[in-house]
């Protein structure tokens, strides 16, 4: 008898263990299983907006071009082609007029050499950062506050203050509010101020709007073709209509080793 029971306790403790070996641990929320398992990612609002326009697509190319068509008003600020490395480090400006503005990486030239120097350094910089912000969000030395709702137009959207630390850009002094759209989580528009050439006190009392619509996807990467420009305060959001701008023939490049160099008849801009 006494062997019978030994039996039977040894039975049950195999069964036990077995029984133990093939039960489920969770360790995700809701009961999840898995080994090692780590629970998603928490978007940021900046890299939230770079998501939605599939920037590591962007990065993976070498350089873009789009054909621009500004205007305030009535007249025409510029009619040009810009390309630029997808990381804005190389660019270049090629006007109808033939002037051509080319930044090197290091300095920045105009040709032909006679060509009339103002604003070239602010349409060199400012324009393809107009382009480019969707994938530029999240790049060192870009400094966030905490999201907060603001009206723009008849909405209210979120919102979060972008500035820059100090070494960064022709104007570090340069903020923007930037509205997120709340469908897509794609940039609707951002608020700015313009330090180049004045100080940031002065540049704070115009601020502007730039909003972003008619996107197209290209290569599946969301961009805008169309913007327009207000005047803005924090308050009410857009103000009166100043300018649009129409973004066409959007492609992706391989830039031969001379594209982005000084032509022989050019002048170095200096700030």
């Amino acid at each position: 008898m006494k062997k019978i029971l030994c039996l039977l306790v040894i039975i049950s403790i195999f069964s036990c263990k077995d029984n133990k070996s093939n039960q489920n641990i969770p360790v995700e929320p809701n009961n999840g299983s898995g080994k090692g398992a780590v629970p998603p990612k928490v978007l940021s609002f900046s890299e939230n907006i770079e998501e939605a326009h599939n920037k590591p697509a962007f990065m993976t190319k070498e350089a873009v071009a789009f054909d621009i068509d500004l205007k305030f008003g009535d007249k025409t600020r510029l009619d040009a082609k810009v390309s630029m490395l997808t990381n804005s480090s190389k660019v270049r400006l090629d006007k109808t007029n033939e002037t051509s503005i080319v930044y090197n990486g290091e300095k920045v030239f105009i040709s032909p050499d006679s060509s009339d120097v103002q604003g070239a350094r602010f349409d060199i910089f400012t324009w393809q950062y107009f382009f480019a912000m969707p994938f530029k969000l999240t790049d060192p030395g870009t400094v966030w506050t905490e999201p907060k709702e603001l009206k723009l137009d008849s909405l209210k959207y979120e919102t979060s203050k972008l500035s820059f630390k100090n070494d960064i850009g022709d104007s570090p002094d340069d903020w923007y509010v930037v509205y997120k759209d709340d469908k897509t989580s794609r940039l609707k528009a951002a608020a700015y101020i313009v330090t180049f050439s004045q100080e940031q006190k002065k540049a704070e009392q115009n601020p502007h709007a730039i909003v972003y619509s008619e996107y197209k996807v290209v290569d599946q990467i969301a961009i805008a073709t169309k913007w327009s420009f207000h005047n803005w305060d924090n308050e009410n959001g857009l103000g009166e209509k100043l300018g649009e701008a129409s973004i066409s023939n959007i492609h992706f490049f391989k830039p031969e080793d001379t594209f982005f160099k000084a032509p022989e008849n050019a002048l170095e801009v200096k700030k």
